[in-house]
């Protein structure tokens, strides 16, 4: 439906979501409906009305006396979004409680706007309802509560308030072309407020986020945009000229631009991806930072589909998982994944392990990483491998970040700071 107002499109985007669409997916094309100067107020309303979802849904629940016909279903995201702006925002109440109306009369449903109107007029009058579980106070599915906490007792909450604030923009600078204190320097002469990461040795984390154009030279390949835990694989892959090196599940293809501005002289470094659709962002990112990599569409556990026989020297292999340590930049994430969905993740991420294993030489080194923080696709998954492949020896990680594990280094969300990551190292002795 062109034309229709931003809220009816932000209930259109949610109710995507709800059907199974991530925000990745649909945000984009809804984005280009809208007038330029109201796409950021629509993103901004789709990641708010996604990260608070499971708290709204229940006020919203508890405030209708029967829940809408299927047919009507878009009327319901209507209301989570005018809810979030409600409880979340700063935006005018008569505006909300107007335009929503009126949203909901261009959605072709003026049936509905009086139902719409007391409803959020009472929501207004009475304040947010007391939270009466863990899920709506910390707004999570139940079942990632309860893993949560039994899998980390002690931060359980802290993780899932983490999960609730925006993350910040962090970049790496490319070291092809400038220092981090040079990059530093040319932000300040831009009036970009930032400061140097902790752990990652290219990482610039901003004090707020801008628009990328706004950073000096991002088009001639000076920074990235990339979280500090995801850069931190260059320390531990231990590069050197002359090596082989493969990053399997390299879309969009971050990690693949930082292997090769970590170390000048690599003889080749393939990159790898199952998707077709995600190929061009990895050719993007290399054309923008004049870098060459070989770049392959293949599933990089049918290694007899896409390998030459020649080994490598160093592989990075950052599986498939649950996300849940970037819910804070996905947080549709919390609506999408389904706690089935862990142990089939964990089946492809021992099998991706298995199959590229022989790809790697003797003396050669393996990081295993995720962006997720349980341990059934983590630690557990290293210990699995470990106990069928006996020459595959664990690295231990002397390194100032993360959480020592019984196999590898988990680094939990950080409010203002790194996102949820997990670290293996694995090597092949010498023959």
């Amino acid at each position: 439906m062109p034309g229709l107002p931003m809220r009816a499109v932000a209930a259109q985007v949610m109710q995507a979501v709800e059907q199974g669409q991530s925000l990745t997916q649909c945000l984009p094309p809804a984005l280009k409906r809208l007038p330029e100067n109201e796409r950021p107020a629509l993103q901004a309303l789709c990641f708010g009305t996604c990260r608070w979802f499971f708290q709204l849904d229940d006020e919203l629940n508890s405030r209708l006396k029967k829940p809408l016909k299927p047919a009507d279903r878009l009327i319901h995201h209507l209301m989570l979004v005018a809810l979030f702006q409600l409880r979340h925002s700063e935006q005018a109440t008569y505006a909300v409680l107007n335009e929503t109306v009126e949203a909901c009369r261009r959605l072709d449903k003026p049936h509905l706007t009086g139902l719409v109107n007391a409803v959020l007029r009472a929501a207004e009058r009475e304040g947010g309802p007391t939270a009466r579980s863990d899920y709506e106070r910390y707004a999570h599915p139940p079942w990632m509560v309860e893993k949560l906490r039994h899998n980390w007792p002690d931060d359980w909450a802290a993780i899932l308030e983490a999960n609730n604030t925006q993350a910040p923009m962090t970049l790496r600078v490319n070291a092809r072309r400038f220092s981090r204190d040079t990059y530093l320097g040319l932000l300040t002469e831009a009036g970009i407020e930032a400061s140097a990461t902790h752990f990652a040795p290219h990482g610039i984390q901003l004090a707020r986020p801008v628009p990328v154009d706004r950073l000096p030279y991002f088009e001639d390949g000076a920074v990235s945009v990339q979280d500090e835990a995801a850069q931190l694989c260059t320390t531990l892959l231990d590069l050197a000229p002359g090596q082989r090196v493969l990053d399997a599940c390299a879309a969009p293809g971050g990690k693949t631009c930082a292997i090769l501005e970590a170390c000048e002289g690599l003889q080749e470094v393939v990159a790898i991806d199952e998707s077709a659709e995600r190929l061009p962002r990895i050719e993007e990112n290399l054309e923008r930072l004049d870098l060459h990599a070989t770049v392959q569409q293949a599933d990089a556990a049918q290694t007899n589909q896409w390998w030459n026989g020649n080994e490598f020297d160093r592989i990075l292999l950052d599986v498939p998982c649950s996300a849940t340590g970037v819910i804070r930049r996905h947080p549709d994430i919390k609506l999408l994944r389904r706690e089935s969905d862990i142990l089939p993740l964990a089946s492809i991420q021992l099998g991706l392990l298995e199959a590229l294993w022989p790809t790697l030489k003797p003396g050669g080194r393996l990081v295993y990483a995720t962006c997720s923080v349980f341990p059934q696709e983590n630690q557990r998954i290293i210990r699995r491998f470990l106990k069928q492949t006996t020459e595959a020896i664990l690295l231990d990680l002397d390194v100032p970040w993360g959480r020592e594990t019984e196999a590898g280094r988990q680094m939990l969300p950080a409010p203002n700071g790194h996102d949820g990551f997990f670290y293996a190292v694995l090597e092949k002795p010498e023959q």
